[in-house]
């Protein structure tokens, strides 16, 4: 009995597999690999939806995926710990017992890799005996969205925090919602007949 190989994507195919894992949507992926510089909007997205249902091309995309996951070592699992980790960290470890800001090389790592947005410095100076000389400084941390981050984990398939939300979410018209409430003979006053 010989195995079955899987069929291998066309050259254009590829292409828009690549251009996938770099791209925003599968229609800037379509863009970017196919000759679509005169389709309407809703060709692109027409052939765009296509080829991500063919079986081909959507296992060539999961490949591709699944590589750069291994070589970087990024997935879901390590995105949610890092944000999970970033949700969690406490700004008193910036700072000495005394108050004092900590030097940026005593700082958490967390701290150091993404949750400082910017850091502002400014010099206070005095004139003394006809000097000016420095007396101190003044530094603000600008502090990136933590609540961004919570939002993050809270739509993250596995934890789901928002999934209540999504199932109340139903589109219901008015005379469907009549029909269930009253049966087959809704009235005018709402009372039935």
């Amino acid at each position: 009995m010989t195995e079955k190989k899987e069929p291998t994507p066309t050259e254009k195919q590829e292409a828009f597999a690549q251009a996938i894992l770099i791209e925003d949507n599968a229609s800037d992926a379509y863009r970017a690999s196919y000759d679509a510089e005169n389709m309407s909007l809703e060709t692109i997205n027409r052939e765009a939806t296509r080829l991500i249902q063919n079986p081909t091309v959507a296992t060539r995309i999961a490949e591709l995926k699944a590589a750069r996951e291994e070589k970087t070592g990024i997935d879901a699992e390590w995105l949610l710990k890092r944000l999970a980790e970033e949700a969690q960290a406490d700004a008193a470890d910036l700072y000495e017992e005394n108050g004092t800001l900590k030097p940026i090389h005593k700082w958490p790592k967390i701290w150091r890799t993404g949750l400082v947005a910017g850091i502002d410095t400014t010099q206070e100076y005095e004139t003394i005996d006809g000097k000016k000389e420095r007396v101190g400084s003044v530094t603000k941390i600008k502090v990136s969205d933590r609540v961004k981050r919570l939002e993050l984990i809270g739509k993250h398939v596995d934890v789901q925090a928002f999934l209540e939300r999504t199932k109340n979410t139903v589109a219901v018209t008015f005379p469907g919602l009549m029909q269930e409430l009253y049966g087959d003979k809704p009235t005018d006053n709402g009372d039935e007949s």
